[in-house]
Parts: structure tokens; C-alpha cells; sequence
């Protein structure tokens, strides 16, 4: 079997794109794989750094407001559906899957306009402009979020959970621990902004490390490696508990989630479909910089069914974070009842089942 694999502009689209990729060559030892994405885009560097084959077309992302870019961008589509027209005439896939981005749709578009089969994945609870637009033209739409059901055609939608769910299974979360520099008996909270970081987290964080010293519970606070050096120099100055440990970037983060007890993070998809396949609670803290303002959307998708609790930038202090990591990790009860909470909202079989459905519009354009 030969896949073609689109997806490109953060890490939530490449990962689990690079996850399913994983999942595809474990069971079908002969599938070949072809990732198109954009030359100056993340997800160059993290796919050929896999070595797997890549090929890359110009294309941008539409402004929101009306503005002169939109039409070079238009053009740019054109152009990128015509490459990718080219691209996939020569690679003959049997199926191409889009995983989020504007890449995807040239590449998408095109490969449903020459009769090949299409599914596009969706890792939001509120879909993008790019999916939305290719939902009319692919064979499949598969999604991670119930409520993302809303947005496409019915006879079309599959709920399948994000592929990356899959890869943080069975981890050591001993090995994860001992990794990063935690102890590994008491309870473990690991709170980080995503892999730039977080301004506002920061700041919350700085000033809880008074009170987070008398705690009975450790912290791993990943700053992100743009904030480091900062945030360090603020340390200095406040002291280091003893059981807080300071990092930029945690390179191994299936391993240590697998660790941990409590998260507190950014609410993007990938990240919660980690959080639910291990059944791990979370105080969710969602940009509210984002398109839509979907990880509000996405983190409510968790606390409404008790797996999380949401905590919103504008409401975010100090106090208030160290009051809500008690509350969950004092209150044995509501600890255990919100991992239970989360492991029913996972999907550790994600991947799996994505390959099953691209194995099925492939067998059907076959016959």
C-alpha cells in the first residue's frame, strides 16, 4: 500500500500524522509513505529528521479579513493543486490523508479531483478553514471529539481519536521520572505551555514557588526553551524549592506523562488525547490566542465530563493555580475520579483505527 501524507504548520498536525506513519509501517510491513508538506514549514525538519520521504509545495494559510495577500493566495492554491496534481501522478498512492494546516488542501483537493481516495483528520473539537473547505470533496472525515461531528456531512464522519494517543500506551513511567529528575514516590505535577511555553503560565508559576515549597506533592515545570534563560533569572532571585524542577523542553514526553499525576498545560488537541489515553486529570488553561478559540472548546470537551478543570488566562493567578492543583491532588476521591473520567474520554486505539479506515476507502476505490 502507498500513503501519501499531508499536514504541516504545528506540531499538533505533524505528530500525529508522523504517529499514524508509525502505526501503518508496524502492521504492513510493505506500505510506502510520501509526506508533502512546505519547504519552510516545522514540518520539514521533523519529517525527513524520521527519514521519511518528503516533497514540499508553496503554499499560505488565508487572512481572516479581507486583504490583497488573499489573492496571491489564491493563486498560490492554484499553483499548489497543479504540483500536487504532479506529485501524486508520479508516486501513485492509494490513499491520501490530510492531517490539518493549509498545505492540505492543494494537496487534498487535487488528489480528489484525480480519483484518488481521500480522508482528511480533524484533531479539534472546532474544525479549521482548510478542513471545512475539503470536507465536501473526501471520502472520509475522521475526527476526535464528538462535538467536531457538527461541523461535517454525517454519511461522511468517523470518530477515530488522534494517533498520537497511541504512542504514550505502556510507556515506563519509573524510567520517566527518574528521566526528568523527579523522586519517585510522591505525587508528580507536571505543568508546561506547549513547546514555546507560555508567558502567562509563567508568571503564574513564578509566583506560586513560595507556596509550592511546603506542598507534599513535586512539581515539573517545563518553561519552553524561548522563556528559559528568563524565568531563570527570576528563580534566582525567589529560590528554588527543592521539590520543584525546572526544565526548557522535555524531549521524552510520552515517557515522562506516563509519570505523572496531575497536568497543567495549554489545551491543544494532541496534548489531551495524551492526558485521556493515560487517564491522567488536567487544569486546562487554553490559549485563547487561537483560531475559533478551539482549545477552550477542546478543554471543555474534558471538564464537562470531569475530566479536567478549566482555568481561563484572564482568570489566572498565582493563588488560584496552587488552589486547584490542592483540590485535585489532596482530595484522593476526586483524584481517582477524575483519571476514571479521563481514561473513558480515551482513545488508545487511535491509530489503529484510522489505518482501519484507510484500508476500507481503498479497498472500495479498488473494487
Amino acid at each position: 500500500m502507498k500513503i501519501v501524507v499531508s499536514g504541516g504548520g504545528t506540531g499538533g498536525h505533524i505528530y500525529p500524522a508522523l504517529a499514524l506513519i508509525r502505526e501503518i509501517a508496524k502492521e504492513n510491513k510493505n506500505a510506502e509513505f510520501l509526506y508533502i508538506g512546505t519547504e519552510k514549514g516545522l514540518e520539514k525538519n521533523i519529517v525527513t529528521r524520521e527519514q521519511i520521504p518528503f516533497k514540499s509545495i508553496h503554499i499560505t494559510g488565508f487572512k481572516r479579513k479581507l486583504s490583497f495577500e488573499n489573492i496571491k493566495t489564491v493563486l498560490r492554491f492554484v499553483k499548489g493543486v497543479r504540483d500536487s496534481k504532479k506529485i501524486l501522478k508520479q508516486f501513485h498512492p492509494d490513499v491520501v490523508i490530510g492531517t490539518g494546516g493549509y498545505v492540505c488542501g492543494p494537496v487534498v483537493y487535487a488528489a480528489s479531483r484525480i480519483g484518488i481516495p481521500t480522508i482528511i483528520h480533524e484533531q479539534n473539537s472546532v474544525p479549521g478553514l482548510t478542513n471545512k473547505f475539503l470536507s465536501r470533496y473526501v471520502d472520509k472525515i475522521a475526527v476526535c471529539f464528538e462535538e467536531a461531528k457538527a461541523f461535517f456531512p454525517s454519511e461522511k464522519v468517523v470518530l477515530t481519536g488522534n494517533p498520537r494517543a497511541s504512542e504514550v500506551v505502556g510507556q515506563d513511567g519509573i524510567r520517566g521520572r527518574l528521566s526528568s529528575g523527579l523522586k519517585v514516590k510522591d505525587p508528580a505535577v507536571l505543568i508546561f505551555g506547549g513547546s514555546r511555553g507560555a508567558r502567562p503560565i509563567n508568571e503564574a508559576v513564578l509566583k506560586s514557588l513560595s507556596q509550592f515549597e511546603e506542598k507534599p506533592y513535586q512539581i515539573l515545570y517545563v518553561t519552553g526553551d524561548v522563556h528559559y534563560e528568563e524565568v531563570k533569572k527570576e528563580v534566582e532571585l525567589i529560590g528554588n524549592p527543592d521539590n520543584v524542577v525546572i526544565k526548557p523542553f522535555i524531549h521524552n514526553m510520552p515517557e515522562v506523562l506516563a509519570g505523572i499525576d496531575l497536568v497543567v498545560s495549554r489545551a491543544g488537541a494532541t496534548t489531551l488525547a495524551e492526558l485521556t489515553s493515560l487517564g491522567i486529570p488536567s487544569i486546562l488553561i487554553p490559549s485563547p490566542y487561537v483560531t475559533n478559540n478551539h482549545q477552550e472548546k477542546n478543554a471543555r470537551a474534558l471538564s464537562d465530563h470531569g475530566a479536567a478543570i478549566v482555568l481561563l488566562e484572564k482568570d489566572l493567578t498565582g493563588s488560584k493555580l496552587v488552589e486547584h492543583i490542592d483540590q485535585i491532588l489532596l482530595d484522593k476521591d476526586k483524584l481517582t475520579e477524575m483519571k476514571n473520567a479521563a481514561r473513558r474520554l480515551g482513545m488508545p486505539d487511535a491509530a489503529r483505527k484510522l489505518y482501519q479506515v484507510i484500508q476500507e476507502i481503498a479497498t472500495k476505490k479498488q473494487k
